[in-house]
């Protein structure tokens, strides 16, 4: 084989090995609502980096819907594991003996947090259940406060839809902008995953600084 033949063969191979993007969405959109599923009932998931990755990949992707698809996904499995996560929260609250998912979230929410999430929530109501999401480490005190406030599940879920959809959009947002930046999506989704850090970081830096 000539050189200029191998050099074309090896580039057909490597663009061979690279799975087309219906089997990508085949095993992207179940993993993606998985991971944000298990991401809200266990908040050590970085839900929010892996938001952005998808909406980045799906930027450079030509078929349809794509991120509306990212969207929905994203948001929904938020929506879900939000409302099991209450659920079990009410759950626990209403045992003699508690639970582990109330405990879990009772240490995840510091007390001078928890103080103001319930102030705030007397004062703002479904406001501040919305804001809660895009507010990082802000969403497991909110929730703590409404279990405290014993909104009835309905009122939670009403306020959790909004929340949910604002959240999928921001992520979405900054997914979009690192995937524009760059030809390739895996630029776009370091771009991505590091402005999410950066998001994320920035209000625990000032509180340090103050």
């Amino acid at each position: 084989m000539r050189w200029p033949d191998s050099v074309a063969a090896l580039a057909a191979t490597s663009t061979s090995s690279v799975p087309p993007e219906s089997t990508q969405q085949v095993i992207g959109y179940p993993s993606l609502f998985l991971l944000v599923l298990v991401g809200a009932l266990v908040p050590v998931v970085p839900t929010g980096a892996l938001v952005s990755s998808a909406a980045a990949v799906a930027f450079h992707q030509t078929a349809p819907f794509s991120l509306a698809l990212v969207f929905v996904t994203a948001s929904l499995a938020a929506f879900l594991g939000d409302a099991a996560l209450y659920w079990l929260g009410r759950r626990g609250m209403r045992s003699r003996n508690g639970s582990r998912w109330l405990e879990a979230i009772r240490s995840r929410a510091p007390q001078e947090r928890l103080a103001s999430a319930r102030e705030k929530l007397a004062e703002h109501g479904v406001a501040v259940l919305v804001l809660s999401r895009l507010v990082p480490a802000g969403r497991i005190p909110v929730m703590l406060a409404c279990l405290l406030a014993e909104w009835p599940p309905r009122r939670f879920a009403r306020g959790n839809v909004a929340a949910c959809l604002a959240w999928a959009a921001t992520y979405q947002v900054i997914g979009i902008l690192g995937g524009s930046l760059f030809p390739e999506p895996w630029e776009g989704v370091v771009v991505a995953v590091a402005l999410t850090v950066v998001i994320g970081a920035a209000p625990s830096v000032v509180r340090r600084f103050r």
